[in-house]
């Protein structure tokens, strides 16, 4: 009894603590990104408490706008868990399953096709060749998911025997995307809301496609080279959905934090196949590792104009999650200096 008194004890001041320390120390991480300058979101969550809730800097520099938590940060490839977990759905309705070839959804791609799974297009080992590295030099307007499909149907072969290796495939993600609107009947963002943000309550998070929704609160994305900023929000790839294409802001990815903790939108034995790795420790949508002895599952997110990272400890139950709206640095570092902060 004197033992787990004592244990009480500690777990109250380790978490008093937590509370009342970081908060200066996660300050001064974010030095640089306060005062005029494009901005960073933080949040700290444990056990379902919001321990930290921190914005600094602008969303929008030419117009004046601070980032708060209900910014909507383009997420990058922080979206290929909202992709995975769509597929992941599919294959719990029966549509389909890990060992569906990608030739039975997409008969049109070359013979190769016959051997890539959807298990291989999720954990990054079906060995599609990178669509960004076959783009024609005369490229001059925005890629859609479609686009991509037609590069890589351009390619007569594989890099590797799919399974064998992995190497990480944005273009496999799109795919995926597609795989959706094929399967489902719906376009992939309808999709998205239908059955994921709209049951967890997730209003203003989207997958962004111009002309046909409205990002609300948005942050732009800048590029900060010294003294000098410059708006750098799109590239000609930032219209394709599924490898990076979805906004969200803290007040809605908690929701979807929370979430992953049940199964309002998929079983937990769903969930638990998205958190277990393959090659290269890759699950669906997610990379599972150790940090200095404790499970994170994680993802960071990198485009032309945001570095964002959204860091898990599922055994603590404790999330990190921080964007950014500037191309540089990446802001795996300071997660997981917050992560030093909370961990025991």
């Amino acid at each position: 009894m004197k033992s787990r008194l004592l244990s009480g004890v500690i777990f109250f001041l380790l978490l008093m603590s937590c509370n009342t320390i970081p908060t200066t120390e996660i300050d001064k991480l974010f030095h640089d990104y306060q005062g005029r300058v494009p901005g960073a979101a933080v949040m700290v969550i444990q056990k379902g408490e919001i321990l930290v809730n921190k914005s600094y800097g602008f969303a929008d520099l030419e117009r004046g706008i601070h980032v708060t938590d209900s910014t909507n940060f383009r997420l990058a490839s922080v979206t290929k868990q909202f992709t995975a977990m769509a597929i992941l759905q599919l294959i719990e309705a029966g549509e389909i399953n890990f060992n569906t070839r990608l030739s039975h959804i997409f008969p049109e791609f070359p013979v190769y096709a016959e051997k890539i799974t959807y298990g291989h297009l999720l954990h990054h080992t079906s060995g599609l060749v990178d669509y960004e590295a076959i783009l024609p030099d005369t490229l001059t307007v925005a890629l859609h998911d479609l686009d991509v499909l037609e590069l890589i149907l351009t390619q007569d072969s594989t890099y590797y025997e799919p399974g064998n290796e992995y190497s990480y495939s944005n273009g496999g993600y799109a795919i995926l995307a597609l795989t959706v609107e094929r399967v489902s009947g719906m376009p992939f963002q309808d999709y998205l809301d239908k059955h994921i943000f709209t049951p967890l309550g997730m209003d203003h998070t989207l997958a962004f496609v111009k002309g046909k929704n409205v990002i609300s609160k948005r942050a732009y994305g800048y590029h900060v080279d010294g003294r000098s900023v410059r708006l750098s929000d799109q590239s000609l790839t930032s219209s394709v959905l599924g490898d990076g294409g979805i906004y969200s802001s803290l007040q809605d990815m908690y929701k979807w934090d929370q979430a992953l903790y049940g199964s309002e939108i998929i079983s937990n034995a769903s969930i638990d196949s998205a958190f277990t790795p393959w090659l290269e420790n890759y699950g669906c949508g997610w990379r599972i590792e150790d940090y200095k002895g404790v499970r994170r599952v994680s993802h960071t997110g990198g485009t032309c104009g945001f570095r964002n990272v959204y860091q898990r400890f599922p055994d603590s139950e404790l999330t990190i999650i921080i964007f950014t709206n500037r191309r540089d640095p990446g802001v795996q570092y300071l997660a997981e200096n917050i992560a030093d902060l909370f961990l025991p």
